[in-house]
């Protein structure tokens, strides 16, 4: 698949996320963010389960729980926890860090050296999202500032660990996707039971809602998003990010018929050239990686170097070079470790 056709449709990920807050305002019960993150991630990770009927094996096990804790298991409650008590959208705005958290994470876990063209892109976009959905309000609520902080810090350092790890050979992102919601879905499962007790009553409007988030908004989505990093890179991923908080401010314009004023309009198109130019950059601090299945980039390097100094100096002696001169040097594949 072409790269535009990949962008377009990981973006589709993190602008279904930005309708998240309306159809939680308006259809679900308030003042429910366990039992709503539990709602949204058990039901969707059990049927990819049940689609794909595949399982983790050895060391995946422990992956797939580090990742569905990270992803899903952590930034799901985290995220509405801090809807639910910050004013306006100062949720969103933190959120719009994610690229920068993507990026000073993907120094030691990825061994990328960000460019300073990446680290201006993101301030850019964080800037833009905040002359967006930014209101002045009162004082704002500490554990709500602490939620959004934790809930971005947590899906940053998993999207960087879905790059790292890849996948196991034969599992599609599909089967991955499964994994993670079920494993985040059972991590909130207790956490919902003794924090907020037994699950509310729920009318036609609220399984709607919950119907969505499962599907379109998290089964969906999620696999776009996992395929998508898989593709193009997490920090490439990462700067598709804040595609979600300008959805969620366009979403409620629409709903309450408001317009952009222009400062608004001028934040709007900053975080959009800043998400574009997060898809055109290339080189070092761009998802490049540095690790391979096989060995180390520098220790295949180095036998391919020692093997054509081989093969030239059999043929200088009037020798026929060696079975390893006459081959192709091994071929270097992406590591999932």
């Amino acid at each position: 698949m072409k790269r535009p056709t990949t962008v377009l449709l990981t973006a589709l990920a993190p602008v279904s996320w930005g309708t998240t807050y309306a159809v939680t305002t308006e259809f679900l019960p308030p003042d429910r963010p366990l039992f709503t993150a539990l709602v949204r991630a058990l039901p969707a990770g059990l049927l990819l389960l049940a689609l794909t009927r595949v399982l983790p094996r050895g060391v995946w096990w422990a992956k797939a729980a580090v990742l569905g804790a990270l992803n899903i298991g952590a930034f799901f409650p985290l995220l509405f926890v801090s809807a639910y008590r910050l004013p306006g959208g100062m949720a969103a705005v933190v959120g719009s860090a994610g690229p920068l958290f993507v990026v000073a994470l993907s120094v030691p876990l990825l061994r990328e050296r960000p460019a300073a063209r990446t680290l201006a892109t993101g301030a850019v976009a964080a800037l833009g999202v905040s002359l967006v959905v930014l209101k002045g309000a009162g004082a704002l609520d500490a554990a709500g500032v602490l939620a959004a902080v934790a809930a971005t810090a947590s899906m940053s350092a998993g999207t960087v660990l879905t790059r790292r790890w890849g996948r196991p050979d034969g599992v599609g992102p599909l089967a991955l996707t499964g994994w993670q919601l079920t494993v985040g879905g059972l991590i909130v499962a207790p956490v919902a039971l003794l924090a907020e007790g037994a699950p509310p009553a729920l009318d036609g409007r609220a399984i709607g809602g919950y119907l969505y988030l499962a599907l379109a908004n998290t089964a969906v989505a999620y696999w776009l998003w996992f395929r998508g990093i898989g593709r193009l890179g997490a920090t490439r991923a990462g700067f598709l990010g804040p595609l979600s908080p300008l959805t969620a401010a366009v979403t409620g314009w629409a709903a309450l018929g408001q317009a952009l004023t222009p400062v608004q309009a001028l934040g709007m198109a900053l975080a959009f050239a800043a998400t574009l130019a997060g898809q055109l950059g290339s080189g070092v601090g761009y998802g490049r990686r540095t690790s391979y299945r096989k060995q180390p980039y520098s220790t295949a390097r180095t036998c391919t170097s020692a093997t054509s100094g081989s093969a030239k100096a059999s043929a200088n002696a009037g020798a026929k070079p060696s079975g390893a001169s006459t081959s192709r040097p091994p071929r270097m594949r992406p590591s999932a470790e």
